[in-house]
């Protein structure tokens, strides 16, 4: 059972189960401030507990809860509650907190979709040089899922490929695909926060190199 209509719900096609609870249905946008947006989520999520007690439900959350500059923002407070509420009163769960995803469609908004659309239309973007960031192939959610939710039982992962890429390695391979040049303003800014591996995670990714990796995204979504 899949509750969204998103890109990620849409991946999850494929290993859809009457044995689980795919909970996909959220805020997206990171800078919604509406308690009313927030409220939706959380009704809707309680209501899916209720009506699905005997499924194992899985949760995305998010990576920012990481992000010491974040703690205070509606949308990582709102991610902390729903977690704590499915810990609560679920007997069987799993929480992937997700990086920086990248795919076909989905927010506009997101790292890879705002530098590919900007590069794309020779517009000219600010480049934070100390920022760095996990992204994660959106088809690799449902193929980790597919592999490892049924032997994991209330845990809470990081889930995102273990490297942290900076701006310039992002732009570098989107520049290469697009055949166009970037131009952008170099500020001393941005930061980015650690976060760990479970080795479930480590061994997912570990056939694929850092730089490989990154190729892929781009040779998949560009």
């Amino acid at each position: 059972m899949i509750i969204g209509n998103g890109l990620i719900a849409s991946s999850l096609k494929n290993i859809d189960s009457d044995d689980m609870l795919f909970f996909a249905s959220g805020v997206s946008n990171s800078l919604e401030t509406r308690r009313s947006e927030f409220e939706r989520e959380f009704n809707l999520l309680k209501n899916a507990l209720e009506n699905a007690k005997e499924k194992k439900i899985v949760y995305f959350s998010t990576l920012s809860i990481h992000d010491q500059s974040k703690q205070d923002s509606h949308y990582v407070l709102h991610k902390k509650d729903i977690e704590n509420y499915i810990k609560n009163n679920s007997e069987n769960y799993l929480i992937l907190r997700i990086g920086n995803i990248v795919g076909n469609g989905g927010n506009p908004n997101t790292l890879f979709n705002f530098l590919k659309t900007q590069i794309s239309n020779n517009h000219q973007f600010v480049l934070h040089l100390n920022a760095k960031r996990l992204l994660v192939d959106i088809d690799d959610i449902s193929k980790f899922l597919e592999l490892n939710c049924s032997k994991m039982k209330n845990r809470t992962l990081n889930f995102a490929y273990p490297y942290y890429y900076n701006l310039k390695e992002i732009i570098a391979v989107i520049e290469k695909s697009l055949a166009k040049k970037a131009y952008f303003e170099e500020v001393q800014q941005g930061d980015f926060y650690q976060v760990e591996f479970n080795e479930n995670i480590n061994t997912f990714f570990a056939e694929t190199s850092a730089e490989r990796y990154l190729e892929i995204l781009a040779d998949k979504y560009i």
